[in-house]
């Protein structure tokens, strides 16, 4: 055991990048990842974690990609500018973190160019779909024609992550393999959805409303996969969102991530 009761590794584990964000912490800014998240991924995808800070001004993801093993787009409180996927409005919601744009547009683009999969979780999802080409919508909390897919506004944080609903799984697809089932109850908190579907990507679940709340491609050998929902949150209590970080290990180590 090394000092403090860490484990020594006989064999180095795959190495996962997790992009951070831009936060302002006790007036300073900060390159943060929510903990829940590395928890999550190092335990049931059995993989170390290196944090890729969110500073394109001084990194290029080129520099990072072939040293990662894959990448996991987290989800943040802040949203994709709308200009990232070619909308032009000045009354989109925010917080924005153009840092964070920038640079997962590059890593995602750099991971896939050598092979390396991705995976997303809500913002995560979000970019994967304009890199592939798409578009979102920003109305999935008020819109009359969907169902709520963010808890009240008045609710507490807490709250937040008791708004679950559920999802259908697509015939054929990954999540439909992996999980051996028709549906899925998720945790839903975001305010922004797919809109257009980007080119090259398979749905791999729906919402009741037929809002697209899961996706999966393969480019250049690399695995895609990422879903609109939190599995991060007390994946410890639900096996069925620790399925979601054990095929991210089967990613990281270029297995297929379900039988043929």
């Amino acid at each position: 055991m090394l000092p403090g009761g860490a484990a020594i590794v006989s064999e180095p584990r795959p190495v996962l990048g997790v992009i951070a964000c831009n936060r302002v912490v006790e007036s300073q800014s900060a390159q943060a990842v929510m903990t829940r998240y590395l928890h999550s991924a190092l335990i049931f995808a059995d993989a170390a974690a290196l944090l890729v800070p969110a500073m394109p001004e001084l990194m290029h993801a080129k520099e990072i990609a072939p040293r990662l093993d894959g990448l996991l787009l987290t989800g943040t409180p802040s949203n994709l500018d709308p200009k990232r996927y070619g909308v032009l409005v000045d009354d989109a919601p925010g917080p924005f973190d153009p840092g964070r744009d920038e640079m997962t547009a590059h890593l995602i683009e750099a991971m896939l160019e050598i092979g390396k999969p991705v995976f997303g979780i809500c913002r995560g999802f979000q970019e994967l779909n304009v890199a592939f080409g798409g578009t979102l919508r920003r109305d999935m909390a008020e819109n009359p024609e969907l169902i709520p897919h963010h808890a009240p506004n008045d609710k507490s944080f807490n709250e937040y992550f008791d708004h679950i609903h559920p999802v259908t799984l697509e015939e054929g697809g990954v999540l439909k393999r992996a999980y051996e089932s028709d549906d899925l109850n998720v945790v839903s908190v975001h305010y922004q959805g797919v809109d257009k579907l980007g080119a090259g990507l398979n749905v791999e679940a729906r919402a009741p409303d037929g809002v697209v709340e899961a996706i999966s491609a393969e480019v250049n050998g690399a695995q895609v996969l990422a879903v609109q929902w939190h599995p991060e949150w007390k994946a410890h209590e639900n096996p069925e969102s620790q399925t979601f970080f054990k095929l991210l290990g089967r990613a990281l180590r270029g297995q297929p991530l379900v039988s043929r």
